[in-house]
Parts: structure tokens; sequence; C-alpha cells
């Protein structure tokens, strides 16, 4: 921690909707760190008894919680908040289910179906051949929409929320765009470990514990959610800078992204339009992150850093 960093132990006050006049668990400065704890997406719905059939009568009313939200004094709307993972710790096991009418092939599968995976040592253990890396991150990130009412956390939108990005393992640092007073940042939606798109429906679904740091940044406009990569073990190369699009046509999310990016790259990297727009189809990769959250989908692009010489 930095010598003026206060470290908050949060509340897991826990809900499934964005909501401005929700009592905040925390209220931390710009530049503090603070934990979170949540439940898997079910809510613990889903035990590690839990047979297939038993998917049909999950309670979806209690699906996705996210614990906060968190107050973080001086962010304003049009502020961006730096949201910088830290470290994120998950269960000793997770699920992947299949639940009928849900999921990217969604008529394709009419039975339900559940897999329970052991997570230890660093690896997810799938199936008796199988085993992925353990990368945890949190699916749902965000904070309040600028708009009024109650949102589901559901769908994405440009404030955050159910991006389920890959990347946001602990080393990323996330930039969302501040819709209300305080940002009211909420997390959940623990991921052991999750594909491009998540199309299935779910990732390896389990509880998590997840430290960050939040810095209000009043000098940064963005449309949309934003990532730095350092050191990434997934995604793009080792460092890189990734724009998304949100949206409810995947054309429209891809050409959000890719806007972004040339955005990005003509601030910061000080390229001509037609200079980045190239860049970003000779080197940029070009994600679909979510695909079964309708009617939003998100698309990133990420243009990695060793394409850019040290002068």
């Amino acid at each position: 921690m930095t010598p003026r960093e206060t470290r908050h132990v949060c509340a897991s006050s826990l809900h499934n909707v964005w909501d401005a006049t929700l009592t905040p668990a925390c209220e931390v400065e710009s530049g503090d760190s603070l934990e979170l704890a949540v439940p898997d997406a079910s809510y613990g719905q889903v035990r590690r008894e839990t047979r297939s059939d038993e998917l049909l009568g999950l309670d979806f009313s209690l699906m996705n919680p996210v614990a906060g939200p968190v107050f973080i004094r001086g962010a304003r709307p049009g502020d961006t908040l730096e949201v910088e993972i830290l470290e994120v710790r998950t269960d000793a096991w997770g699920w992947t289910g299949i639940v009928p009418g849900f999921g990217l092939l969604a008529d394709d599968f009419r039975r339900p179906w559940l897999r329970i995976s052991e997570i230890e040592g660093g690896v997810v253990r799938y199936g008796d051949s199988v085993t992925v890396p353990c990368r945890p991150f949190p699916g749902t990130i965000g904070v309040v929409p600028s708009r009024p009412g109650l949102h589901s956390v559901l769908p994405p939108s440009e404030f955050g929320g159910n991006l389920d990005v890959r990347y946001l393992t602990a080393g990323t640092t996330l930039f969302l765009p501040v819709g209300v007073d305080g940002a009211l940042l909420s997390i959940g939606d623990g991921h052991a470990a999750q594909g491009d798109g998540e199309v299935c429906g779910s990732a390896i679904e389990t509880g998590m514990e997840i430290a960050v740091r939040v810095r209000v940044r009043g000098d940064l406009r963005i449309p949309a959610p934003q990532l730095l990569l350092q050191g990434a073990e997934t995604g793009p190369a080792a460092s890189a800078y990734v724009t998304t699009g949100v949206a409810d046509d995947l054309r429209q999310a891809a050409q959000d992204a890719v806007r972004a990016m040339i955005e990005h790259l003509m601030t910061v990297r000080r390229l001509d339009a037609e200079e980045a727009y190239g860049l970003t189809s000779i080197a940029g990769e070009l994600r679909i992150n979510e695909m079964v959250n309708a009617p939003m989908w998100v698309v990133s692009m990420a243009v990695p850093d060793a394409v850019f010489e040290a002068s």
C-alpha cells in the first residue's frame, strides 16, 4: 500500500440491480484499496452435491449478486473511475452449467447439465483428463448508470456490469465512466476460468474475495470500459491497452471498440486517424468477450504495447 492509502474491508451488502438509492456498503477516498466478498453467481443455490436436473429449479431472481455499492468520494459524472485489480481469491471448487434455453446455442441443448470442478494449485480440474489454468476474475464489475431508475446487473452497459472480460485478472486496471456522484462501484460473479464469449452461459462459477484499488480520474473521458493490461497471463500480449464496445448489435459493438481504440492511439500514441485505423487492422486483436447476456454484447479491441518502439 502507498503511505496514505487506507485498506477497507467492506461489508458484503449483496444486490442484483444498479440503484443510485442503495445505501453504500462503505465509503472510500480516491487512492484507497478495498476488499469485497461475494458468493457464486447462483447465490449458493448450486452446491457440490447439486444434480444436473436441479438447475431447472434455480430461482433466477437471485442470480448474479454483486457486493457493494462502494461510494468513492470526489467521483462526479463525467469523471473516470480507475479500478486496479490487486488480488482475486476463489473458493476451492466451482461449477459450469448448461440451462436449456440459455447460452449461444440455446436451442441445441435440451437437457440441463452440470459439472463440478475442483480448484487447487493454480489449476481447475474440469474432468479426469482435462485441466485449465485458474485465472480468476470478476465477471461483473461496474458503476451505477447515469440513467435514473433500477437496472439489472445481467446485461452489460457502457458503465460496465456483466462484462465477462476474462482479462480482468490481478494486475489489470479497468477504467469505467462515472454516471452518478460517488460512482457506486459493485463487483461480483466470480470466475476461476472462462473462455471468450462465455458461450454456454457459464464459466467456472465460484465464490470469490477480491481486493481492488480505486482512483478518480478527472483528466480522462471515455465512452465505455477500457483496460490496461500489464503482464497479463491471458488475452493479448503481456502488455496492451484494450478498448470495448457495448451495444445491442454485435457489429455496432465492434465498431465502437475500434473507434475508441483509434481515439486512444491518436491521443496517447500521437498517430493520425488513418495510421491508427490501419494499425488496428494489422496488429489489433478484436474479440467477442460477452455473447450470452442479451440484449447487449461486449467486444474488445487490443493493441499490444510491443508494436511501439521504445523511442
